[in-house]
């Protein structure tokens, strides 16, 4: 959120284009003012972000707040596992921690860029620099410990 003009910045899902919706509006249902496509309210529910090859830089690496990755795929039984807890951290830590979701299958230069090499792999991201990885299903705790490691 920017306090500056009590806005929050959505990336568009289709172009990538930044849109500065105002605090509140997110109800209204906003669209890109680049290619009109519809606007995730997801970040500032705080929900999971679904980031592709295309998206990554404006989402994760120019994210205002320290960024959690899972490099993921639908066929991975241990990646569904961790899911719900993902969605869970990502409501409590809204605002603090944003939660993204990158399938390796539909991405794969993301995939090769952090040698993602099993899945799920968590990356932490912070100013845009990844700075912890966690690789495989965690229990809740394990990960609230390394994101405690790193202030979060």
């Amino acid at each position: 959120m920017n306090a500056a003009t009590d806005s929050t910045i959505h990336v568009c899902p289709k172009c990538g284009a930044k849109n500065r919706v105002p605090v509140g509006r997110d109800a209204d249902r906003p669209r890109c003012g680049r290619c009109h496509t519809a606007l995730s309210a997801t970040a500032a529910t705080g929900q999971p972000v679904t980031v592709t090859d295309r998206t990554f830089h404006a989402e994760v690496e120019g994210a205002a707040v320290p960024v959690l990755v899972d490099f993921w795929a639908p066929w991975c039984g241990p990646c569904r596992a961790v899911a719900p807890m993902l969605e869970k951290l990502a409501g409590e830590r809204a605002g603090r921690l944003k939660i993204a979701k990158v399938n390796v299958d539909e991405n794969p230069a993301l995939s090769a860029r952090f040698a993602v090499r099993s899945i799920p792999t968590l990356a932490l991201f912070r100013g845009g620099a990844l700075i912890d990885e966690i690789h495989g299903a965690v229990p809740k705790a394990t990960l609230e410990a390394r994101l405690a490691e790193h202030g979060l």
